[in-house]
């Protein structure tokens, strides 16, 4: 089987291609010309490893959260191509992504949201799967969900920005900490194979962002009262 799997939630540029097991990926740190540089690094990948799209089986794609124009490039791209070459597609949470990218089995996934939020999940992986502990949300820092343990590993951006909030909060639970983790297209790609191998493809008009805030801009008087 071949996937390529794909994400531009961040500032990052990430792709990635799955084949049989094997995970070749690229990343790049574009800013905001995630529209410029996805398509010709997605070609030239493919060219690199002599595959073509209609080589594929399936396309992986991170819907989110993250910045909203960058999710919206991620889905917008899946669409055409999984249209234009009759594929199926997967979505797969940024957050998890972050999971499965921090080799650890018990991890608090913290993306920075901005305004003083953070996009926040906690997973717990058993036998190879990861379980939802603490569904993704977009929280105060210091009002994110409690959890038992102390036996947890903290990744993402939000740990960046909001790493003494965090740390107060979750001071009896962390182990440690990785805050310049980002979500990655190699993560979504092993992610996203294990679903096209478990029937879970859908049809590319699936490929939709994931938004946990509908409002990106405050009014003054909202700003000051922040």
């Amino acid at each position: 089987m071949k996937i390529i799997a794909l994400d531009t939630s961040t500032e990052y540029c990430s792709i990635a291609l799955w084949r049989d097991g094997e995970v070749i990926s690229r990343c790049e740190l574009v800013g905001q010309k995630h529209s410029e540089v996805l398509m010709p690094m997605l070609d030239k990948m493919l060219r690199e490893l002599d595959v073509t799209v209609s080589h594929l089986d399936g396309i992986a794609f991170g819907i989110g959260p993250g910045s909203f124009t960058g999710v919206r490039i991620a889905c917008g791209v899946t669409q055409g191509l999984a249209l234009g070459a009759n594929l199926p597609v997967v979505g797969v949470c940024t957050l998890e992504a972050l999971a499965e990218g921090a080799g650890k089995t018990r991890v608090i996934a913290a993306l920075d949201a901005r305004m003083g939020e953070i996009y926040h999940a906690a997973y717990i992986k058993n036998d190879e799967v990861w379980m939802t502990e603490s569904e993704p949300s977009l929280c105060n820092p210091e009002d994110a969900p409690r959890l038992d343990g102390n036996d947890w590993f903290g990744v993402g951006s939000g740990f960046a920005i909001h790493g003494e909030q965090l740390g107060l909060r979750y001071a009896s639970n962390l182990e440690g900490f990785d805050e310049i983790a980002i979500p990655q297209a190699a993560a979504i790609a092993m992610l996203g194979a294990s679903r096209f191998a478990a029937g879970a493809g859908a049809d590319a008009a699936q490929a939709l962002p994931l938004y946990l805030r509908n409002k990106v801009a405050l009014k003054i008087s909202e700003r000051e009262a922040r």
